[in-house]
């Protein structure tokens, strides 16, 4: 499946909070208006009476500058209000939070929902659909959930250090903690291609440890599952791409399905040609883009953890043009 099929989508690179496309973004931004609402409601009435107390008890020429001001010790009443509405206001505040977040991170999936694993690498993250056998990496496809009735849900956990993934339309920030799975999910209710993003410091090329969310409608979603379930056809002789390919190394960290190439170091490369971006969306996933990544990654993500091939001419050639035919 080519990534110029995903061109009628919408692309939504600048994302933000104040834009919820599901049910969990809109819960969470709701929480966060009322939240903001209280204390800017507290910030007013302390303001307000801090400016009233300047202006009207402000030192006027007429003053005894040496006459102390009527000394006024303790009120019950003042206590008691400075006391209890702190106190319910935390209440407040707390309740509202820990119903969101239960909301979200403990509610039960339904018997159709979509099951999505992620986990995350520096500085990409490996994506498995358990009940398909699909493998794929930095591009998460989900159905749109139109009537609020075909939810997604995720596990997350990591391989290496802590990591931390945010789709601000689509939901909260999950932690990705190594021997540790986390819960969330969502059911967007808009198609569109949504950008994410390791929010959790973790090395180097933590910034551009980007992530795609491609949100497609239910038969695109479906045709999308077929074609990443089929492995590539196994041919009658190898090429010369799959000759360079084992020669170079590639095998000892990638798998492609159908092949005998099985490594698990690297991203799963058995359906790489229809993906949107390579490099965890540092790079357009086109032929150009793909020959430089191949040839010195370094280049475009200093620290990333694969190196240089330091491949030239036909070699170059032939390798590229077998990753191209991964479809």
């Amino acid at each position: 499946m080519s990534p110029y099929l995903f061109a009628f989508l919408d692309e939504h690179k600048i994302t933000s909070i104040f834009n919820p496309l599901s049910t969990p973004a809109k819960t969470e931004i709701n929480m966060g208006m009322l939240e903001l609402a209280i204390t800017a409601a507290i910030f007013l009435v302390v303001a307000g009476l801090l400016a009233y107390t300047m202006i009207r008890f402000r030192r006027r020429r007429d003053d005894d500058g040496h006459q102390e001001p009527p000394q006024v010790y303790g009120s019950n009443q003042i206590e008691a209000a400075w006391t209890v509405v702190p106190i319910l206001i935390v209440f407040v505040i707390a309740g509202v939070s820990a119903r969101s977040v239960w909301g979200v991170e403990d509610a039960s999936p339904p018997k159709n929902a979509l099951h999505i694993n992620v986990i995350g690498h520096q500085f990409w993250w490996e994506v498995h659909y358990p009940g398909y056998n699909i493998v794929t990496a930095n591009e998460i496809h989900l159905p749109i959930s139109h009537n609020r009735d075909r939810a997604t849900y995720l596990e997350y956990t990591s391989s290496d250090v802590i990591h931390s993934l945010w789709i601000p339309e689509l939901g909260g920030k999950t932690d990705l903690i190594p021997n540790r799975v986390n819960h969330t999910w969502t059911d967007p209710q808009q198609a569109g291609i949504f950008w994410g993003s390791c929010s959790e410091f973790c090395g180097v090329q933590h910034a551009n440890m980007l992530i795609q969310f491609v949100v497609q409608e239910p038969s695109d979603f479906d045709n999308w599952l077929a074609a990443q379930q089929q492995p590539q056809p196994t041919p009658t002789e190898i090429s010369a791409g799959q000759k360079r390919f084992q020669a170079a190394g590639c095998w000892a960290c990638h798998a492609v399905k159908g092949t005998h190439f099985n490594g698990k170091l690297g991203p799963d490369l058995t359906h790489l040609a229809s993906r949107l971006n390579i490099g965890s969306g540092v790079l357009a996933n086109t032929p150009e883009n793909l020959q430089a990544w191949v040839v010195d990654p370094q280049h475009a993500k200093p620290g990333c953890l694969m190196p240089k091939s330091n491949l030239t001419g036909v070699n170059l050639t032939d390798l590229v043009g077998y990753l191209e035919t991964l479809k």
